[in-house]
C-alpha cells in the first residue's frame, strides 16, 4: 500500500471514477451506546445488552444475511435474564435510532456527485438498513447501494468489493474506497482500488485528496 505521493487533488482524482462509501461512522454515525443509555435504566442493563446484543455472533449473522434484525432477539434472549427480556426486544427494534448524519458527509456526496465522480455505498448492515438509511438520504442520490445482508457476504471479503464492481460495472483502479476500519480498507486495496482509512472528519478527507500527507492509505 505504502504511503502517499505529493500529488495535487486534480492528479489523484483524474485516476478515480468512482467513490465508495462504508456507512456506518462514514455516512452515518453508529454509537449503540446511545440507545443503551436511552432505553436501559440500570448499568447492568446496558453492559449485559451490549455484550450479548451488539457484541454478541447475532449481529454479524444479521449482517451477513443469516438471521433478521428481529431475529436477533430469539438468540439473544437466551442468554439474557428472563427480566430484561422485554427490553432487550425494545432495544432489537429500535437500535438504529442511535444512527445520525456523519457532519460533512452528505455535502460531499453531493458534491463529488456534481463534479461528476459515481458514488456508491457498500455497507456491512443487516435488513433493517432500508428502514433507517432513507431516513438520512435518498437511496438516488448514489449510482448504486450493495448492503451485505442482500449478497451473503460481509466486509472485509475481497469477494464483496469484486461484487461491487461486477455488478456496476466499475474498474477496480478507478475506485476509491472510504472506510473507517482498516481491516476493509486494506482488503479493497487488495483487489486493486484506492482506500482512503475515514477518521470522522470530512475536511480532513478534502485536505487529504488535496495535500496527500502522510500516513494514509490511498
Amino acid at each position: 500500500m505504502g504511503q502517499l505521493s505529493l500529488e495535487s487533488e486534480d492528479k489523484i482524482m483524474d485516476k478515480i471514477k468512482n467513490i465508495i462509501f462504508d456507512m456506518g461512522n462514514v455516512l452515518l454515525r453508529f454509537d449503540p451506546w446511545v440507545s443503551l443509555h436511552h432505553f436501559c435504566k440500570t448499568q447492568e442493563e446496558k453492559e449485559i445488552i451490549y455484550r450479548e446484543l451488539f457484541q454478541g455472533p447475532e449481529w454479524v449473522m444479521a449482517d451477513e444475511g443469516l438471521i433478521t434484525n428481529g431475529q436477533r432477539y430469539d438468540f439473544v434472549k437466551n442468554r439474557v435474564p428472563k427480566e430484561m427480556h422485554q427490553l432487550l426486544k425494545l432495544i432489537v427494534e429500535n437500535w438504529d435510532m442511535c444512527m445520525e448524519e456523519v457532519s460533512g458527509a452528505k455535502e460531499f456526496v453531493i458534491r463529488k456527485r456534481e463534479e461528476g465522480y459515481g458514488c456508491f455505498v457498500l455497507s456491512n448492515a443487516c435488513n433493517r438498513f432500508y428502514h433507517y438509511f432513507p431516513r438520512f438520504y435518498d437511496l438516488n442520490l448514489f449510482h448504486g447501494v450493495v448492503v451485505s445482508s442482500d449478497v451473503k457476504m460481509i466486509k472485509p471479503n475481497p469477494m464483496i468489493y469484486q461484487y461491487v464492481t461486477y455488478t456496476y460495472g466499475l474498474k477496480p483502479d478507478e475506485c476509491l474506497f472510504i472506510d473507517d476500519l482498516k481491516e476493509n480498507v486494506e482488503a479493497a486495496v487488495g483487489v486493486g482500488m484506492k482506500g482512503f482509512l475515514f477518521q470522522d472528519n470530512y475536511q480532513l478527507l478534502k485536505k487529504t485528496l488535496t495535500y496527500t500527507p502522510l500516513g494514509y492509505m490511498l
